[in-house]
Parts: C-alpha cells; structure tokens; sequence
C-alpha cells in the first residue's frame, strides 16, 4: 500500500464564498434532469398540475408534451372519482387537449358538470357534440369513465366499441323520479357496472357484460322491459323500489334471467311483485346446471307476492356459500325456520340475518303508500313480522354459525331467554341489534344477554318503550295496541248488565231505578252553577270542555321538569280530543287533555243516557265538534257506543231553562250521570281539591255557600254498596257529587299495587262502578300532570314506570340505546365493556356501574330526564384504570358553577376537563378532536410517575378536608375562544396543555389536518406533539418546574364535554346524532 494523501484544507478568507455554495443555491435542478426522468414524475402528478407546468420553462414544456405523446392512462379527476373535472372546458380546448394525446386508451374522470345537448353557432361551450369529437381525434381509445346520463348514451350509440370503465354512477338521481333523467341501454353494451338512480329507462335488454346491476327509483317504461333481459356475467343484481309493470306475469323473464347468471353473487330485490312461487319453480329447473348456488346475499324486502318457499328455496340452494340473508316482514315467520331445520343442512358461511327487514327508503319516506303507487311503485303494505320465541330458537339451530342478528317490528317476540336451548346456544353471536319489538322483556333480555359467550354490541332502538300514563289502570297492554280498555269491556259488578243490553239504540231509558227524574236533577244542578263555573259538557270523545281549573295542588309528575302551571284560579278550553298520535321514533307527550267523563261501564256503554228533545239534538250540532277516536283508541266498535257518543254530544244544550240540583262545587264535572250502580258521577279533567294537612276533604267556598241536601242513600242502597266496594278514599258521592266523609283506614279499591305502572299513589279504580279520582294531595305549587301522556280518557299522575336494564356479559363492548324506555343502566359484570351510547331516551335516568373497570366513552344525547350530577358521579368514582370522555347533550338548564364546583371538589382522582360548547346547529369539531389530546396529557404524566419517579396525586378524605376551598387543590385554568362562530368554554386543570398549545411547531409538523387553534381547542398534529417523548422535550421546563414544588400529577384523565343547543327542551336536528 502506498502512503496515505494528506487532506489539505484550504482557509477561506472572509470575503470568500465557496463555489459549491453558490452553485447549490442556484443550481436549476429540474431543468438538469432529463426528458425521460421528468415524464417518470410526471406519472405522480395530477393532469391538472401537470399541464400547469408548461408555462414555467422551456424544457418543463417540451417534457409535458413527450409525456403527453406517450401517454396511455388519463384520469382527469386525479383518482377521486366523486368529485368533477376542472371547469374551464370547451369544446375546442377539450378537442386541443386530447389531440396531444394520440395514444391515450384509457380516459377516466370525464364527469363535467354541465354539458350543452347542441352545438351554437357562434357560442363557445362544452357540449355532447364537441366530447365526442375529441374522443374520436384519439384512434386508440378503448374505455372512458362517464356519469353522465346523455353522454354514455351517445357513446354507445356512436361509439359502440368504447368500453365504459369503472362504475357507473349517475349524479342527479331523484325521487320522485326526474322525467328529463333518461337512459336507453342498447343490446350488448360494453359495461361492466350499472348504477342508475331515478332514471326512466325502457328495458333492461341482454348485456353478456354486466357484472353490476344496481338499480334504485328507476322507472322502466315499456309494457314488457325484461322481455329480453339476460346477463350471463351477472354477479350483483339490486332493484330497489323501482316502478315497472305491476303484472306479476311479466317478471318471470327478469327471474329465469337472474338463474342463467351462473355467479350471481348478490341478489336483493325491494318492492318487485315478481309471481308468488315463481322463484321455487326457476329454482327447481335450475338448481342443478348452477343456478343460484354461487349466492351469498339474498334480500327480500316489501314483495307483496313473495312466498315462504321461495325464500326457502334460495336459501336451501345457496346453503354452501350464503353469508347474508334479510328477509322482509310477511316471510318472518316460524314456519321458514322450522322447514330449513326439517332440511338439516349445514350453512358454514353464514354470519348475519336481518328479520323484518325495511328498505331504509320506506322508513324515512314521509310519502303514504298511496303516494308512492302514485309515483309507480308497487302497492305495498307491510304488516310487523309473527316471528315467535318459538321460531327464534329454530333460527340459532338453523344458522348455528351467526354473528350479527338485527330484528325490526317483531311484536310477538316475548322471552329472549326461551330462545336458548342445548341446540341453540348462540355461540358466535357478536352484534345484537334491536328496534321496535315492543314485547319483549327486559328481565329475560338481561337473562339473554348473560348467555352469550361472544356477544360484543347491543344496539336497541324504540325498545322497552314506557307504559303510557294509566294504560296498566285500565286493562291496556303498554301500548302495543294489543287489548281494549276493560273499562269498555269488565262485566264486574255490573249490576243492570240486562238494562244494558236491552238498549241498541241512543235510548232515552232511564237505568237508575231510584231517581226516575234525574234530567230535571241534572237540569236544577246546571242552574246553581255560577256563570263562570258553568262547563260545557260534552261527554263524548270529542268536543269541548271549559274547565276551571282549581288551587294547584302537589303532584308526583313524570313531567315535572316542563312547564308549570298558574298558580291561580284560571277558565281554559280544554278540547276533548280523545285521538293519539304515537309516532314510530318516539311517543308525543304533547297530547289535548282529555276527560274522564266518558265513564263507561257494562257491555262498552255510557251512562250518559239523558232526556232530551229533537230540537236540542239539532241545537247541538252548532257545536264544532272534532273527529270521534274513540274506536280508534279503545278498538271497540258498536252502534250503540256510537249513538251514545251521539247523546254525550248532545248534552251542552240542556243548561237552559232547567231545574236542577243545587252545586256541590265549584270543581266537580258539569253533569251528573245516572245514579246507578255501575253509572257513578264522572269528573272533570283537571278534578282536585284542596286538602288539610291530615288528609281529609275541606269543601270548596262553593260548597260553603250554597246549602243543600244530599240525597244519597244513607244505607241498603246500591248506591251505598257502590260506594263502599269503590275507593275508600274517594270523598264524592258516585250519586249526586257531593262530597262525604272519608274511611281514612278501608283500602278496598280494586287497584292494587301489583297492577300500577309505577309508585305513583293516585289510581284510577277498574270497577265500573267506583270512582274514578286522584288522592287527595297537600295544597302546594302544582306541576303539570301526565295527562298528555296517557292514553285513556283520564288526567293520571305517575312516576315514570321504572325499567332497569343489567348487563352482565363476559365480552360485552359497547351498548347503543336509543328511545328506549329505560329509567336505569345497571353495568353489573362488564370486564371488557367500552362505550355507551343513549339518544333520545326520555325517562333514561340513572347509571350504576358495579364492574365496568375499562369503560371509557360515554355519550349521553337529549335524554330529557338524565340525572346528570348522578351519572358523572358514578362515572367519576369508578376506579382510575382508564381515560374517561363524557359527551352530554342536556335538555335541561345546567348550572355550570355548582357542577364544576362538585367535580373539582369531589374524591376523584382524575385531572378534569369541562368543556362547555354553544355552537347551535351543533358542531362536532372540538367533540371529534378531545380524544387525540387528553390521551396525550395522560401518557405525559404516566411517563413521568413511571419512569422519572414524579408524585403521584390522590384524592382522599385527608386531601379533601386539607383543601376544603378553591381551587381545591388542583391547578385550575380556563381556555375561551370560538369555533365556526361559536364560542367555547373549557375549565380543567390538565397540566402541560397550555404550554403545548402556546408551543411553536417543531419539525414533526403535519399540515395535512385543517385544525389548528383558531378553529380546534388543541391541534397537536400541527404542532408536530405526535408522542408524549415529543410533548416532553417541548415542555421540559415546566417539568422541572413542578418536580421542584413537589406538586403531584394523576395518572388518568377525564374530559366532560357539554353541548347546549338543547337546553330549551326542543331537540336539535343534527346528523351526527
């Protein structure tokens, strides 16, 4: 080897600059680089960016141009095939565009967003007639990506051997369907994907190439438009909602096409009235040469003629590789799932089923089934699926291999737990997903629920739903319709049951054998009412009734968060509208107050059966009168009730002229009924009085000053024993309406305790012959009463009916609630639980968390009666295994000062982050983002306790008698700004967060996200804070800082993010609800 050269550095004067220095700044890069290096680059580059570049330099135009020569793959939207081409085209620049082109094959991204129909003389556009020019100017071209409707039409018509690439996807698809959207598919047309939304097309023709066929509110206009249907290639064939012919004979043709495609995949057919069994037959011819046995989804959904066996069929034949089934309501029955288990086969494949499935279209159409005929559709009227527990436990031994089972409007579903069985275990069961099975029991769901071994997600929406105020009272089944009122129906104690059935007419008979004059009673009555104490009692369903509303007393009310009543003496019109609306999301608690004068008894018949002339029969028809729903509610339907709604709207008329009791009271109802056993005096809606502090009755001034007597009975009566066998509370007579002593100790009425919705103490008694009122209360501020919400004639007041959900599931994730009835979520057993979600669940009230250990996502939304300070109590005492997010979205006023004051003076070993957000309508930026940075804070500090020895805090008794004041021992700060528009408030003592967020971004910046602090609270991906080491050197500092006071940091985390747009009580509209 020889000797090693020594370096010599050369010393640089000051003045002197080295030559690679100078040459390095202005060095041209670019330009040094070669043609052929430059159209490598230009392959990464977007064809907007790329034709930029031919203004910026000699050799950048001429390396535009080569690589513009020898391209082959345009894409003129850059990859994002849902947004537009560059604006901007012309005809002739478009046509200069593809000329420097020659050898392009593939075009995709060609969406403009508008084109012209013609060419003008004169006039500069981009049109149909100028895109094909420029197509045909490149020889080579083989594909073109389009979603214009008129634009692929005119290709395959002068450009036949053009293939269509990708997925066609028509953009201004609409329901009702557009008349201008038209489509003529030609025979043989070189596509692959089809997916036309609101377009009127004649057929479907054959087209050897389709893969694809997606059709939604597509109307297909030719008498017989799958005459020639056949798509051997088919893989996917969706029709959905579409308006064709609506003989059943013309779909057999689309049916026997469907089975020639050999690899149809998925076939989903909504609201096609293809002819019942047809598919049974197709199948049966077809089965063996291929025909649908590759399938693995099948839909059935809203085809009014489809049969079981057509279902099963499908099914049966595509048992080796199905993964998916849905089956619309009429086919969700028992009798499916007992013929596939008498089959025995094996379904290895299978993960889901829906059963009464509903296209998401019929559910958020506000549009009646009429209007949807109108439009074309098929006429369709779906009833809820008669799936029993019976069937479900045949489902598991069916498809012992699911994973994800969802059941929509199944109302004779009971006992989830009977669904178990030793050949029915639900194994592999992940995802159970609920909605409108209005009878099933909460305790055997729970019982359900802790069977399954793998069960992960429980989502619940419209179920559990409460009682309907006083249904439980008067024989009603909760709401679901099934039942009529007993009151309409008991035969108890009726004693002229005999009288009542001898009278099929509006009779004028009198059923009281011992008042035989009670209309002049009546009349004399109404004559004693003082001029503003007068009601207008028109007893029926409907009507209106002025009703003086009394001193308010206390109640127990499961509206007492709404608004209150006048304290004062106060006439209303109250109209007697007996209708109900219960719509599918949730039950409208603002409902017209209705009367419990409609007291029926016997075989379903008023006792309103009063004297009475033609003339005031005609008088009687001045009043305006709302629509009788008395059948509608109680499903009793009879001449009779009719002609006795008849008489009860009659009797307004009768206050003029006539000699009648004297007034009991000023509060009591304006009619006295018959006085007979089973026909007791009714009450006003809004009946109460006021009462001593013992408890007993104290008359009304009314009462005072005008002197009567009572004619009751004193004894022997039937009137007496009805008295007696009723309310032992009730102080009225059922006679006369006076008020009588009262048996403080005798508790014979027939509403026990077992048989109430809820602890409420007022009760309406079964009896047709008891009395029908609210126990007497302390006079005290009165709240509104249920009323609204109950579906019967009477003005209830009841606790919410108590429903208590417990969970107890090995794997158990996640929990999605939605207007459910449930008052409490207990969490008893939930080793791997992660998140819970409720919205709109009206009387969800309280949570309890027994073992919930990692639990650590919370969202509350416009649940109306959340205890608030009780959730975030049990939430913020659970052990600090984890970081906790709280969102809220209240309906309730909130006060913010005593809820920050009990959190940062609680025993809770979190650092805690309030943020208050205004935005309205909601925004969802800060809520998105909290997640990435509390869990920052929180590793800095487990990082610092871990391994650099920091204090830890703790929160017990000692601490919080050491700090009994603010800032009660923690570091509290506030952040104020605005996002969108809207302000922001945060209060918290997480330490480091505002030195991070005053930082400068480090050279780990990321500038890919929009946030930043002007428009986010915290944006750490812009400050390049990507890890907590990275956070550490920023604030290193502070670090040292907080080691030298010896001030301790907690582990674990907990932010509470408040929205209150809904404050006011009405719900805001937001999608991301």
């Amino acid at each position: 080897m020889g000797p090693r050269k020594k370096s010599v550095k050369t010393c640089l004067t000051n003045n002197e600059i080295p030559e690679e220095t100078v040459s390095d700044e202005t060095k041209d890069y670019m330009n040094q680089l070669s043609h052929e290096v430059l159209c490598h680059i230009f392959r990464y580059l977007p064809l907007q960016d790329i034709m930029c570049m031919e203004c910026l330099s000699r050799k950048l135009k001429e390396a535009v141009t080569l690589y513009l020569r020898v391209v082959r793959v345009v894409d003129l939207c850059a990859g994002r095939w849902w947004e537009y081409m560059p604006s901007g085209f012309t005809d002739s620049s478009f046509l200069t565009l593809l000329k420097k082109m020659p050898d392009v094959e593939q075009l995709y991204g060609l969406h403009p967003r508008y084109l012209e129909r013609r060419r003008v003389r004169g006039h500069e556009a981009f049109s149909i007639p100028g895109v094909l020019e420029a197509l045909q100017a490149c020889p080579n071209l083989v594909g073109v990506e389009t979603s214009h409707l008129e634009l692929v039409e005119s290709i395959w018509t002068y450009m036949p051997h053009v293939h269509i690439l990708g997925k066609f996807r028509n953009r201004n698809g609409a329901f009702p369907i557009p008349p201008e959207n038209k489509l003529k598919i030609p025979i043989g047309a070189k596509i692959q994907t089809l997916h036309l939304v609101g377009v009127n097309v004649p057929e479907i023709p054959c087209i050897p190439m389709l893969r694809h066929l997606y059709m939604k509110w597509v109307r297909l206009t030719k008498p017989q438009p799958f005459k020639d249907f056949l798509c051997i290639s088919l893989r996917t064939f969706v029709m959905r909602n579409c308006a064709g012919p609506t003989n059943s004979l013309k779909y057999v043709p689309l049916v026997t096409g469907l089975a020639s495609a050999r690899n149809l995949e998925h076939l989903e057919m909504v609201r096609v009235p293809f002819l019942g069994g047809l598919i049974q037959h197709v199948v049966e011819d077809s089965w063996r040469s291929g025909g649908f046995r590759n399938l693995h989804t099948i839909v059935l959904g809203a085809c009014k003629n489809a049969l079981e066996v057509d279902l099963g069929y499908l099914i049966i034949t595509a048992a080796r590789r199905l993964h998916e089934v849905r089956i619309q309501p009429s086919l969700t029955k028992d009798g499916v799932f007992s013929a596939l288990k008498m089959a025995e086969l094996e379904f290895p494949q299978f993960e889901t089923l829906h059963l009464g499935y509903v296209d998401e279209f019929l559910l958020q159409s506000r549009m009646a089934n009429a209007d949807l005929v109108k439009y074309g559709l098929a006429d369709v009227v779906e009833n809820p699926g008669i799936i029993t527990d019976i069937g479900m436990k045949a489902v598991n031994e069916v498809f012992s291999c699911i994973k994800y089972l969802a059941i929509y409007n199944c109302p004779h579903l009971h006992n989830p737990y009977n669904w178990i069985s030793d050949h029915s275990r639900w194994t592999r069961l992940v995802d159970i997903n609920l909605v409108r099975c209005h009878a099933l029991k909460l305790d055997s769901f729970g019982q359900f629920i802790e069977l399954l071994p793998s069960l992960e997600f429980i989502s619940l929406d419209q179920m559990f739903r409460e009682p309907p105020k006083g249904c439980a009272r008067v024989g009603l089944s909760a709401g679901t319709g099934i039942g009529v009122s007993s009151a309409l129906v008991s035969n108890q104690n009726s004693n002229n049951d005999n009288d009542n059935n001898a009278q099929n007419n509006a009779n004028i008979h009198d059923n009281n054998h011992h008042h035989p004059d009670d209309s002049d009673e009546e009349n004399d009555f109404r004559q004693d009412l003082q001029p503003g104490e007068q009601q207008f009692a028109a007893d029926g369903p409907s009507g209106l009734q002025r009703v003086v509303k009394p001193a308010p007393i206390t109640v127990h009310d499961s509206e007492s968060d709404d608004e209150e009543d006048s304290l004062e003496l106060q006439e209303v019109w109250i109209p007697k509208n007996g209708s109900r609306r219960f719509s599918e999301r949730e039950e409208k608690t603002g409902e017209s107050v209705q009367s419990r004068e409609l007291s029926v008894s016997g075989k379903g018949k008023t006792p309103l059966r009063k004297r009475y002339n033609s003339h005031q029969m005609g008088q009687s028809k001045q009043f305006p009168l709302e629509e009788s729903s008395c059948e509608k509610g109680c499903q009793v339907t009879s001449e009779q009730i009719k002609a006795d709604m008849k008489a009860a709207r009659d009797i307004p008329e009768k206050k003029k002229n006539k000699d009648v009791y004297p007034s009991c009271s000023s509060t009591t109802a304006s009619t006295v009924g018959n006085s007979s056993s089973h026909s007791t005096a009714s009450q006003s809606p809004d009946f109460v009085r006021t009462v001593n502090s013992s408890g007993s009755s104290e008359p009304s001034p009314a009462e005072v000053d005008v002197p009567r007597q009572c004619v009751c009975s004193p004894g022997g009566s039937e009137d007496s024993e009805a008295m007696e066998e009723g309310d032992a509370e009730s102080s009225v007579c059922p006679r006369c309406c006076c008020h009588r002593p009262q048996e403080s100790h005798r508790r014979t009425s027939r509403c026990s305790d077992e048989e109430r919705p809820s602890t409420s103490r007022a009760c309406v008694v079964n009896g047709p012959d008891e009395v029908a009122k609210a126990k007497p209360r302390h006079a005290m501020k009165r709240k509104r009463t249920a009323d609204k919400s109950t579906s019967t004639s009477d003005p209830v007041i009841e606790d919410d009916h108590v429903q208590v959900l417990v969970l107890k599931s090995k794997n158990l994730v996640g929990v999605t609630m939605t207007n459910c009835g449930i008052t409490d979520l207990v969490l008893k057993d939930c080793p791997k639980m992660m998140f819970i979600h409720a919205t709109r669940c009206r009387v969800l009230k309280h949570l309890k968390v027994e073992n919930a250990p990692i639990v650590n996502r919370f969202d509350y939304a416009q649940c109306k009666k959340l205890n608030m300070d009780q959730v975030l109590d049990q939430i913020l005492r659970m052990p600090p295994e984890r970081n906790r997010i709280i969102y809220l979205r209240p309906m309730q006023q909130v006060d913010t000062l005593t809820l920050e004051q009990k959190l940062f003076s609680g025993p809770y070993p979190y650092h805690i982050c309030i943020i208050h957000e205004f935005s309205n309508p909601p925004n969802v930026r800060n809520k998105v983002r909290i997640r990435s940075w509390m869990d920052t804070i929180a590793n800095i500090n487990q990082e610092l306790i871990k391994y650099e020895f920091f204090p830890e805090a703790t929160r017990s008794e000692d601490d919080l008698k050491k700090y009994p004041k603010y800032p009660w021992g923690r570091e509290i700060y506030t952040l104020e700004g605005v996002v969108d528009g809207a302000p922001y408030s945060m209060i918290s003592d997480f330490p480091w967060l505002r030195s991070l967020r005053a930082a400068e971004p480090n050279s780990f910046a990321r500038y890919d996200f929009e946030d930043d602090e002007e428009s986010t609270i915290y944006a750490p991906r812009r400050k390049g804070q990507l890890s907590a080491d990275i956070c550490m050197e920023t604030i290193g500092e502070e670090i040292s800082e907080m080691r030298q006071m010896k001030k301790g940091v907690f582990q674990r985390v907990v932010a509470i993010f408040i929205h209150y747009c809904d404050v006011n009580g009405e719900p805001v509209e937001d999608d991301y609800i």
